[in-house]
Formats: C-alpha cells, structure tokens, sequence
C-alpha cells in the first residue's frame, strides 16, 4: 500500500451546521462528518497539515448565509487554533482565497479532500486541485451529497449524485477513495515540523 507523504494536507470542506437545515432535501452518507472527523484525528496526531474552508454565502436566507449560525463549522471538525481556516464564497476553494499560494508555498503538493457537498464545493475544489497538478484523494464516505431536481423535473437521488459525481473526478481530476484506505495511507510516518 502506498504512503501519503509527510506533506499531504487534508482539506475538509464546508462541513458546517446550515448543512443540517431540515428544509434542504435529503442527503446520502450520513456518517461523512464522523468519518472527517476521524481522518483529521489521525491527520493531527501525524503531524501533517490540516486545512479548513468555509462556505460565507452573499444569498439571502441561504444555509450558510455569512453571519448566520449555519455559517459555522460543525463542532465534529472544529478548527484548532494554527490551523488555517480559508472562507469563500463560490464552489471552490481555490477561488478568491489564498489557498493555492498557502499550499504551494509550504509544498503541500498533495490533497486528501473531505467534505459537502460532493457535486459541488468537493467536486469544483477537487477539479481545480487535480488542474493545478496537486496530487488529490477525493474520501467517498467523507463526503455527502443531496437529493438533486434536473433541468426536466426528474428527482435524482442522494446516492445517485453522489456515485456519479465520484465517478467523473476519478482518474480523471483525482483519486477517490475510502477513509479506511486513507488511514492506512497515512502509515506511521509522521511529519516533522
């Protein structure tokens, strides 16, 4: 099994309390939180490089409405002081912050990406890592995506999104795989400071 470099960051994405607003439609992987939150306990006790993002939405009444208490991130995955928190205000994370420059100039060169949703904020910011030439892991059970209504009134379903939103970032942008798999990725080298 390969082992993620001491300088692969783990990049948990928008896992904030408006994602619980019980008017949004249902969701798939309802585990996602606490398998980010396992993955960061392991990422902190190796010592590689947690990043978090936070989604400050400009709409009115949107569940992560910037001010709002949906805004905050879950206490599951709550930030600890030095690690960096980049807030935006579209899909991606890499758009209007300085996220690229922070990685790149620490060489961070690679991306175990974990978050909501998986066809949005996660694929985007996933899409643009892979562009970017960072080595990207996308966790499929540390992630989750929403019942979704296309463009003809036809509902898709949670799982549905979620499987073929995996599917078009695998090999393609990154690699998707599983928090299991990734724990053991992460093997016993620790990063040194």
């Amino acid at each position: 099994m390969r082992t993620l470099p001491a300088t692969a960051a783990l990049l948990l994405i928008d896992i904030q309390k408006g994602f619980d607003d019980p008017k949004l439609p249902p969701r798939n992987n309802p585990q996602a939180e606490e398998n980010a939150a396992r993955l960061l306990g392991a990422w902190r006790d190796s010592g590689r490089p947690v990043v978090h993002v936070r989604h400050l939405s400009r709409e009115p009444n949107s569940p992560l409405e910037s001010g709002s208490r949906g805004s905050e991130i879950k206490e599951i995955v709550e930030p600890r002081d030095g690690e960096p928190v980049f807030k935006k205000q579209v899909n991606s994370a890499f758009i209007g912050t300085e996220l690229e420059a922070w990685l790149k100039g620490r060489g961070y060169d690679t991306l175990v990406v974990a978050g909501l949703t998986t066809p949005y904020c996660v694929s985007t910011t996933a899409r643009m890592a892979g562009n970017l030439g960072f080595q990207t892991y996308i966790v499929s059970d540390a992630t989750a995506a929403f019942d979704l209504v296309g463009h003809d009134g036809r509902v898709y379903e949670a799982d549905e999104v979620h499987a073929v939103s995996l599917a078009t970032l695998h090999k393609e942008f990154g690699e998707v795989t599983d928090t299991s798999t990734v724990l053991g990725m992460l093997g016993s080298q620790k990063a040194s400071g």
